[in-house]
C-alpha cells in the first residue's frame, strides 16, 4: 500500500461483515422514475454499507439502485423504472450483504 500513504482517502478497518436474507414487498414505482422506499431492518446502523440484490427475478425495467441506512434499524433502497408505465419491484427475499467498520467516521491516516 506505499502509493497510499499521505493520502488523505478515509479507509480502516471491518469491525462486522455479515449476509442477512430479509423478505422485502415493495410498492409500485412510477413510470421513467427513480424512487426511494424504506423498509424496517433489526440491527442496522447509520453508515453500515449495504449491497442488495433480490433472490429472484427482479421485474423487467426494475433496476436496483442506491442502499443505505438512513435511520437507525432502517435501510432505504432505490428502485428504478426505465419503462413507461408503473411497475412493481419483485417482492420476496432480498439478500443484503452488511460490512460495519471499526471507527466511524473512518480515519483519513490508517494504513
Amino acid at each position: 500500500m506505499a502509493g497510499m500513504l499521505g493520502s488523505t482517502l478515509a479507509r480502516g478497518n471491518i469491525l462486522y461483515d455479515s449476509m442477512l436474507q430479509v423478505t422485502l414487498t415493495p410498492v409500485s414505482v412510477a413510470a421513467s422514475t427513480a424512487a426511494e422506499q424504506s423498509f424496517t431492518i433489526l440491527g442496522l446502523q447509520i453508515n453500515d454499507f449495504l449491497d442488495v440484490n433480490c433472490n429472484a427475478a427482479q421485474t423487467a425495467g426494475i433496476g436496483i439502485g442506491n442502499a443505505r441506512v438512513s435511520a437507525l434499524n432502517t435501510m432505504t433502497l432505490e428502485f428504478s423504472n426505465s419503462t413507461a408505465g408503473a411497475l412493481t419491484p419483485t417482492s420476496g427475499l432480498y439478500n443484503i450483504n452488511v460490512t460495519r467498520a471499526e471507527v466511524q467516521p473512518m480515519p483519513t491516516n490508517a494504513v
